[in-house]
């Protein structure tokens, strides 16, 4: 371990943490254990982006190492490939989701396709960070949450932290993955909470779904900032004398269909909850899954709680468009009248 890790880590270990602030460690931490790692976006330098989730790494690592790029997101995924492709581990910034679509060009066409078009001569180790998602009363552009379609995409994993642990270890994870990795941050949540986060470069699985709460009566399933409003909702429950459980998705693509098989097994009730526009959302998916795999357990049809299938409205609407625990509730409470 270098003298520059030793000392990172000395400063930041076990500090009550926020998730843009785990971000940030999670990213200094693998710069100063791989001098592979290089970050690359618009702003993310000199400015830390747009919310600080860079601040102070290119101080700490340089600016060969820590890359502010001109206002190109095509460029900046084009970068990315052409560095992973010459084994670097490039972690690139998109500033808000609504800017990335540009992006899929170059992540269809070539990220995911060049381990298969070289024959496995070639991987694409790169990463792929953006924030996204509602709640900040954001402009139009900065609020959608289109994790769908890149999870449809072959060979491309989508990881979505909930928490600042799990940020952490699943960034980790991110970016020691031979593949390419979409890493999409809750930005509702970037200081929503805190946690106690060790720096001690613990990497935590991907394609593996975490079971935040035990229950028998209905599993409540769902990912990003949205948990925030299901755990509520499952503590409301139970005050009403009914037990969820409560399933993080986290990597959305794999998805660990099995842990969500195996929790809806046990309660034969299963709610799903995210913030993205109802028609052909993941929820969509994991629905048809336990169709195929799961109906002999399900007492009652599955009920989703999720966005509308409109253009996200500006602010003063974003609450009507949201879900939000008394829909949540609702609809468990819909599944367990059967």
């Amino acid at each position: 371990m270098s003298n520059e890790m030793q000392r990172w880590i000395k400063v930041t270990k076990m500090a009550k943490t926020t998730l843009v602030d785990a971000i940030n460690l999670a990213l200094a931490y693998e710069m100063a254990a791989d001098p592979d790692v290089v970050l690359l976006g618009e702003d993310i330098g000199v400015n830390g982006g747009v919310f600080r989730a860079t601040d102070g790494l290119q101080k700490t690592f340089g600016s060969q190492r820590v890359i502010d790029t001109p206002l190109s997101e095509t460029l900046i995924a084009g970068m990315a490939i052409g560095m992973a492709a010459e084994r670097l581990k490039p972690v690139a910034e998109i500033q808000f989701m609504g800017f990335i679509y540009s992006v899929i060009d170059q992540i269809i066409n070539h990220a995911t396709r060049l381990r298969n078009r070289t024959r496995g001569r070639l991987s694409c180790p790169m990463v792929l960070r953006a924030p996204f998602g509602s709640g900040i009363h954001a402009p139009e552009h900065h609020s959608e949450s289109t994790e769908a379609l890149f999870a449809h995409i072959p060979g491309l994993r989508v990881v979505i932290p909930s928490s600042p642990g799990r940020g952490y270890g699943l960034l980790l994870a991110a970016i020691r993955d031979p593949d390419p990795v979409i890493f999409l941050e809750p930005k509702r949540i970037y200081r929503l909470h805190k946690q106690d986060i060790e720096d001690n470069g613990q990497a935590l699985p991907l394609d593996t779904c975490f079971l935040l709460r035990e229950g028998q009566d209905v599993t409540l399933v769902s990912w990003g900032a949205m948990i925030h409003e299901t755990i509520i909702a499952a503590e409301q429950l139970a005050a009403m004398g009914m037990q969820s459980e409560v399933i993080d998705v986290a990597t959305l693509k794999p998805l660990d269909m099995q842990t969500i098989l195996d929790s809806v097994a046990k309660t034969g009730r299963c709610v799903i909850i995210h913030e993205a526009a109802r028609t052909c959302g993941i929820g969509a998916e994991i629905a048809a899954q336990l169709a195929e795999q799961g109906l002999m357990s399900l007492f009652a049809p599955v009920e989703r709680v999720t966005g509308f299938d409109t253009v996200m409205p500006l602010f003063q609407l974003e609450k009507e468009y949201m879900p939000n625990v008394d829909r949540i509730v609702a609809a468990a409470k819909r599944t367990l009248e059967n």
